[in-house]
């Protein structure tokens, strides 16, 4: 069971994710609390994603973002925004959240997002994803990657980091509770839209676009 905690100043907001969510059923809303109770129960319910407002009137979304980083055991975080926060998707990513969702995402890929992030993964929406091209004309050779990824689908992204993973089409239909010719048709459509050849250089290409975690191994040096 996947442990959710919602962080929203909106009682309606909190409200729609939890109902989306407790619906499948391996994903448990723990908690749905105002950013400034985010923290305290955070530390006792210990979820493994959050979902976390950037911008909120009590406490800034970022602050909760570099406290729940600092927790002993910390969760998985991706942030939720409206369109017009361009500013602050850079620094969040760079800050370590592992996703940037706007609010109007369609409820039906929030379960397989929730998945994704759960398991290592990183989501980004489609316009979230061009705003962070646009907004980071230095991003060097990670540029072109992104620029293709702009082209995926929220859905098209989370099977390219399962294909960053290795996984198979089998596995990955498992994982994200797909069909299998559902998968293969998401993976066929992926290597045409990034003009690949294969499945290697699709991983090489989401690597690129910061898709995958590294390894513990990379991670100590």
């Amino acid at each position: 069971m996947i442990r959710v905690l919602v962080v929203d100043d909106e009682a309606l907001i909190r409200k729609g994710f939890q109902y989306i969510l407790d619906a499948a059923k391996d994903i448990e809303v723990a908690a749905a609390v105002p950013g400034s109770q985010a923290l305290q129960v955070a530390q006792e319910i210990c979820p493994d994603v959050v979902l976390l407002d950037i911008r909120m009137p009590d406490v800034d979304g970022l602050t909760v973002l570099a406290g729940l980083r600092r927790l002993s055991h910390p969760p998985v975080v991706a942030m939720l925004a409206t369109i017009g926060m361009d500013e602050h998707v850079a620094t969040a990513l760079r800050s370590g959240a592992a996703g940037f969702l706007l609010k109007d995402t369609d409820p039906e890929q929030l379960p397989f997002l929730v998945r994704t992030l759960a398991n290592g993964g990183t989501v980004l929406s489609s316009k979230v994803t061009r705003t962070a091209v646009d907004i980071a004309p230095n991003a060097g050779p990670q540029e072109p990657a992104a620029r293709s990824l702009a082209r995926l689908s929220d859905r098209e992204r989370a099977v390219l980091t399962l294909i960053g993973e290795g996984l198979s089409n089998s596995d990955i239909a498992t994982r994200m509770r797909l069909s299998t010719s559902t998968v293969k048709n998401d993976v066929s459509t992926i290597l045409t839209e990034l003009k690949v050849d294969g499945r290697v250089q699709a991983s090489r290409l989401a690597q690129r676009a910061c898709l995958l975690k590294p390894s513990r191994d990379q991670e100590g040096g």
